[in-house]
């Protein structure tokens, strides 16, 4: 089985401002998507929904080799990584059909979903 990660960009403030009834849709979506997941046999491995971006460490070092920690994102951007599921399938095709069930319409604040595969260290090794 390969795993891929389901990446879900958003629009962090769009969330924040969201209504109760708003939110659980998009819970609600959650759910079915993990709901086909399981009937189709794709295993859930992993994942998780993530803190605003405004609570991200960026960790690098400088040219002298001193780690250097900053806050806030990297990217300046109005959508920033607000979740992600790690998923086991063998069907592609099937799981980015299911993974449709997170996207909403292109004016939604989490309008995409990413879908990419891990890179198989021990494959690659063989």
């Amino acid at each position: 089985m390969t795993t891929y990660v389901v990446l879900l960009p958003g629009v962090e403030d769009v969330w924040e401002r969201a209504s109760a009834e708003e939110r659980a849709a998009v819970y609600a979506r959650h759910e079915e998507f993990a709901r086909l997941l399981a009937e189709r046999g794709h295993r859930v491995t992993g994942g998780a929904e993530l803190t605003h971006s405004r609570t991200t460490k960026q960790v690098r070092r400088d040219a002298a080799g001193r780690v250097v920690v900053t806050d806030g994102p990297f990217a300046e951007t109005a959508e920033q990584l607000s979740g992600f599921y790690l998923v086991e399938s063998d069907d592609l095709d099937d799981l980015l059909q299911i993974s449709a069930t997170l996207a909403g319409s292109s004016g939604d604040a989490d309008g995409v979903v990413e879908v990419r595969a891990a890179v198989d260290h021990e494959e690659r090794s063989a």
